[in-house]
């Protein structure tokens, strides 16, 4: 679909670690609220409850290096329109995972250490490259979160603004802890003026009202959802409103 003509979507996320669906604290292992051991049932069903994109990340492969649940994103790919990250290191997993039909794959430490090969990339597969722009104390974080760079958001958005790719801002001091976005953070961020999806803290449906009323092309939600914080066909109705 041309990008002019996308719809606003609040898309689930799926995050994968050990072969299990699971919700982390800030990214962190240890601090783990929700746990599933069907990550395609669980995709199943939030395609069943109305989600047109699944957001898929391999939580193993962002802290490793090496993306480690190719079989089931493929399986999962097959049930939506799905976007994936975590562990992408090298544009040969990418063209792998577009080929298994992932609509979108997501690059965060490769789109900050080899920008040119990225840009290369998002060339050659226009629409289908997301840039995870992810904010630790307004600098981009990398490696699963653990290395903070000294790129500010608009900074690493910057080498990509003039290519056919979206953004996925996540704000990392509020993910997984349900407590509310940053409005005033969120809204500095869309003036990057492209596609961009918000992440992070989402705790009520007024909070994704505002993500749409400044821009945003989606919000990803994961333990808001998981723990009961924010009923998905109550969410899923803004993407109608006006």
């Amino acid at each position: 679909m041309n990008k002019l003509q996308r719809k606003f979507r609040v898309i689930p996320s799926i995050d994968l670690m050990g072969g299990k669906v699971v919700r982390l604290v800030q990214g962190k292992p240890e601090l783990l609220t929700f746990q599933s051991s069907d990550p395609v049932k669980i995709a199943e069903e939030w395609v069943k409850r109305g989600a047109k994109v699944l957001h898929v990340i391999d939580l193993d492969g962002s802290f490793h290096g090496k993306i480690k649940h190719e079989e089931l994103i493929k399986e999962i790919a097959s049930l939506a329109e799905t976007q994936v990250g975590g562990g992408i290191r090298d544009v040969e997993v990418a063209e792998r995972l577009l080929k298994y039909g992932v609509e979108r794959v997501i690059f965060g430490t490769l789109a900050f250490e080899k920008a040119e090969i990225v840009r290369n990339f998002a060339r050659e597969n226009p629409g289908r490259v997301m840039i995870a722009i992810d904010s630790k104390g307004g600098k981009v974080a990398v490696k699963g979160w653990r290395n903070v760079t000294n790129l500010t958001p608009f900074m690493l958005a910057e080498k990509f603004i003039d290519l056919d790719v979206s953004f996925l801002f996540t704000d990392i001091e509020v993910e997984g802890l349900v407590s509310g976005i940053d409005r005033k953070k969120l809204l500095e961020v869309s003036k990057i003026g492209k596609q961009i999806y918000f992440a992070g803290g989402f705790s009520n449906i007024e909070e994704i009202r505002f993500a749409k009323k400044i821009g945003a092309a989606g919000v990803v939600l994961g333990s808001a959802l998981y723990l009961g914080k924010i009923n998905f066909e109550e969410a899923l109705k803004i993407e109608e409103e006006d």
